[in-house]
């Protein structure tokens, strides 16, 4: 695959990276005396205080996450398993004694839920890690403090991105003779997970948590303020964004 299609590469086009090139070519232009370094300046000026501002930022992320809507667990279709992503907790490593919860936690937490309100017998936790322990460990860890029991958990270790978790969950899923699963992410992954699974031919219902917009009635002047907490969550829906190109491109959706 081509470097700029792979997954690092890909963050040379996230917000912040497009400000620095856009200050790189500004401070050229500076060397050079180009009139066309203030026209530059004001449009890197604007583009950074759009992408860094708060009601832009829950636009382009309500954009994904309210593709597919929460559904309560009770309410919530009884399948063979739950298969819960990664990249929601960090391993137990040095300095830290227990499992570190992340603003994805509520994945594992759902999927607690949805498991002790008997909505499936058997929880899949898939997640790798190329220079760490496996974030399924981690994960299963967490379920069973969350009233899961380990026999009803198992994990699946090698994946290093939402398409792997497909196809090895798929693998998984066949040897285990099981077909329909609930399908467990974040609310702004959901749409990019949900569309691998179902082209791996995993017959996948989703049920998305961790939703980071709220509905809002009235809005104040700090939302249209920049701040860098915006800028990441832009960066964040740029990011799945982006992964659907890529993932349509490689032919891991359709």
């Amino acid at each position: 695959m081509p470097a700029i299609l792979s997954k690092d590469a890909m963050q040379y086009f996230y917000p912040i990276s497009l400000c620095l090139w856009m200050a790189i070519l500004l401070a050229l232009l500076a060397l050079q005396g180009k009139r066309a370094t203030v026209i530059f300046l004001l449009i890197s000026i604007g583009i950074f205080w759009i992408i860094s501002a708060p009601i832009f930022s829950a636009f382009l992320i309500a954009s994904l996450e309210r593709q597919y809507l929460p559904v309560p667990v009770s309410k919530s279709p009884v399948a063979d398993a739950i298969v819960v992503l990664g990249g929601s907790v960090g391993s137990k490593e040095n300095p830290r004694l227990e499992v570190d919860l992340t603003n994805a936690s509520d994945r594992i937490l759902h999927t607690a839920k949805l498991y002790r309100a008997g909505k499936a017998p058997l929880v899949i936790a898939t997640g790798g890690a190329p220079h760490s322990p496996p974030e399924a460990y981690a994960m299963k860890e967490l379920l069973r403090v969350w009233g899961v029991p380990s026999s009803a958990i198992q994990i699946e270790t090698r994946s290093l991105n939402t398409y792997q978790n497909a196809v090895n969950t798929k693998t998984l899923l066949d040897r285990l003779k099981m077909k329909r699963v609930l399908l467990v992410t974040s609310a702004i992954h959901m749409p990019r997970a949900l569309a691998t699974f179902r082209t791996s031919s995993i017959e996948a219902i989703p049920s998305p948590t961790d939703y980071q917009v709220v509905d809002r009635e009235t809005h104040e002047i700090a939302d249209f303020l920049p701040n860098l907490s915006s800028l990441g969550g832009t960066s964040l829906a740029v990011k799945e964004y982006l992964g659907m190109k890529v993932y349509k491109w490689r032919g891991w959706i359709k």
